[in-house]
């Protein structure tokens, strides 16, 4: 084997200029698909970041509550021991806060918006001070009653700034109108659509507004070390939920404010609990990632293509030129698995060459995008929830970048390999050119 393969090496040495050609080619390829599985991987992760601090948790247990048949409010009651349930059965190894949820209007003495009212414990948050950047006032004055903080882009259309005072407004559970005067404290930088249609105030706030008591909620938010295991606790919480007697709704992968229609018309009274994940409640957004995907495995399917097909002919070249020196090699006693095995070899050691080139390019490649900081288009920052554009390189991918390239090149070397190690001996040593 080790003299094939330095024959092989040899071979690939005495053509240069095209193993260098076809190299560089296998090498841009890796790279490239190094480089768009690194945005699809940064998009990925700068969604899941944004969008788990400022509007969901991994795994969410919300759910909605009805005193009639036709009228439903996105809360939970008596959340505490439901809250005390959950933290025991996700361990110490999750994060388990609530939320209040709310809709209605945020009025100022010059214009009034729509918006989701959040209502939070800043001190219980961590996170949303590192996702969110304050570009005036105080994250913390959240602590104070009567407070809010409110988007760039929504203090510019309401034109009011810190320290001023907005109204919200909204419709309680029993159908009345209740608003409620608060104080900007705190103006942040906006994060895609999630800032631009949600303002975030104290607890008390929201309850103040829609008259509930203090044992009430909007959804218990758990917060993992890993989000890839956020579809497999959401099972398993249905399912201790329900033996705890508890009813559950059935699994629909919508964000909550979609299931109000459906909610509405259903005949129950009373408490029901809505199980969703991340990807449920930013299903609207996921289509970012898999339209880039699919777009990433179009582009590198198109030109493995290529790269195959010039495999195939370098390889089929490379034959003819070599025939006398192949039927040479079989008159000395060198075996046709072994005459395939030597060409295999110099496919393998081009392919796994160039690929590795290409991936160390790729890397850093993504590094350097990452300390330039590209800014993208305000139009992608609503979906993106960043205003630059950021890479995230994963050992994973990288790994199989090299590898499937490397072995699908080197499978479709298969064909010409065996047709030369099926050429014989004296034909093949008397061929000329």
């Amino acid at each position: 084997m080790g003299r094939l393969m330095l024959i092989a090496l040899r071979n690939l040495l005495s053509h240069k200029k095209r193993s260098l050609l076809l190299g560089l080619a296998i090498s841009a390829v890796t790279m490239l698909l190094v480089l768009l599985t690194s945005v699809s991987n940064g998009i990925q992760s700068t969604m899941l970041r944004a969008a788990t601090t400022v509007s969901t948790g991994h795994v969410n247990v919300g759910g909605f509550y009805k005193i009639t048949s036709g009228q439903a409010a996105p809360v939970l009651i008596d959340y505490q021991p439901l809250k005390k349930l959950v933290e025991k059965k996700v361990g110490a190894n999750a994060r388990v806060t609530d939320r209040l949820r709310g809709w209605g209007k945020v009025v100022s003495p010059t214009s009034s918006i729509q918006v989701g009212i959040a209502g939070i414990d800043i001190e219980k948050e961590p996170t949303l001070a590192e996702v969110v950047t304050i570009a005036k006032g105080d994250l913390m004055g959240l602590k104070r009653r009567g407070t809010v903080m409110i988007s760039e882009k929504q203090a510019k259309r309401l034109e009011i700034g810190v320290g001023d005072n907005l109204t919200l407004s909204a419709l309680t559970v029993r159908g009345s109108h209740n608003a409620l005067d608060v104080e900007v404290v705190a103006i942040c930088k906006d994060i895609g659509f999630l800032t631009l249609f949600n303002v975030f105030v104290p607890k008390h706030v929201v309850r103040d507004i829609y008259l509930m008591s203090k044992d009430t909620t909007g959804a218990v938010m758990i917060y993992l070390d890993d989000a890839n295991g956020s579809a497999d606790l959401a099972a398993k919480l249905r399912t201790e939920l329900e033996k705890a007697k508890y009813r559950v709704m059935e699994p629909q992968a919508d964000p909550f404010w979609m299931k109000f229609p459906i909610v509405s018309r259903e005949a129950w009274t009373g408490q029901k609990l809505d199980v969703t994940t991340w990807e449920d409640e930013m299903s609207m957004l996921t289509w970012v990632v898999k339209a880039f995907d699919g777009l990433t495995a179009i582009v590198v399917g198109i030109l493995l293509v290529i790269i195959v097909v010039g495999v195939n002919n370098t390889l089929w070249v490379t034959i003819r030129e070599r025939t006398a020196e192949i039927g040479t090699l079989r008159a000395i006693g060198m075996s046709r698995p072994r005459v395939l095995l030597m060409f295999l070899l110099e496919a393998a050691l081009l392919s796994v060459s160039a690929t590795s080139l290409g991936a160390i390019l790729g890397v850093a490649g993504s590094a350097l995008v990452n300390a330039i900081q590209i800014g993208v288009s305000e139009g992608f920052s609503i979906f993106l929830m960043s205003d630059t554009l950021r890479l995230v390189v994963a050992p994973a991918s990288v790994i199989q970048a090299v590898v499937s390239i490397s072995l699908i090149t080197t499978l479709f070397a298969l064909y010409p390999a065996y047709r030369a190690a099926r050429l014989r001996p004296v034909l093949a040593i008397s061929h000329v050119g």
